[in-house]
């Protein structure tokens, strides 16, 4: 299990690997913003637009591979607003649904959180789908769920589900309590 963080050239030269991940994560019915069936081309396109945020320091993303495949990504988006810079948004956890099972979500996590308390980050959050198997991810890592928002998004099938808001205090911040 190798994680790497991706700069701005590497999402660029692997957006065709990190395409089919998220055209899988789709297929396999995980609502990460896009409807099913997801066309590769628009995934492509969506994983070229990201470079632009890594090389403005507004996203960081880092993909795992087993052997030379992409088998999951994480990203971290940070906001631009100098009076929410203690804080980043966890987005995009995803797993290749043949790498699933084998602690590549958890390894993903505390790599963001870990790069998160490093960049000088003391809150995390996050929004996912309710009732979805991610929900146990994010609860065992410690995650505090904040509550639901009814009709959030729609899943991959285009059915409106609701959302649940977690966060979580890293480095100093949870230290402290």
């Amino acid at each position: 299990m190798i994680v790497e963080t991706l700069d701005e050239a590497q999402v660029l030269d692997r957006a065709g690997e990190l395409a089919e991940l998220l055209v899988d994560t789709v297929g396999g019915g995980a609502s990460v913003g896009f409807l099913a069936p997801l066309d590769p081309a628009e995934a492509l396109a969506w994983w070229r637009t990201r470079a632009t945020g890594v090389a403005a320091g507004a996203l960081a993303v880092w993909a795992g591979y087993e052997g030379t495949r992409v088998a999951g990504t994480v990203s971290l988006a940070f906001p631009d607003k100098p009076n929410s810079r203690h804080r980043a948004e966890l987005v995009k956890l995803m797993v290749h649904r043949g790498a699933r099972g084998r602690g590549w979500g958890r390894l993903l996590l505390d790599t963001a959180e870990r790069a998160a308390v490093a960049a000088g980050v003391t809150l995390l959050h996050l929004d996912t789908e309710t009732g979805s198997p991610a929900e146990r991810l994010y609860r065992a890592a410690g995650w505090t769920p904040l509550g639901a928002i009814p009709g959030y998004a729609a899943n991959p099938a285009g059915v409106l589900r609701p959302t649940t808001v977690y966060y979580k205090q890293v480095g100093a911040q949870a230290a402290a309590g």
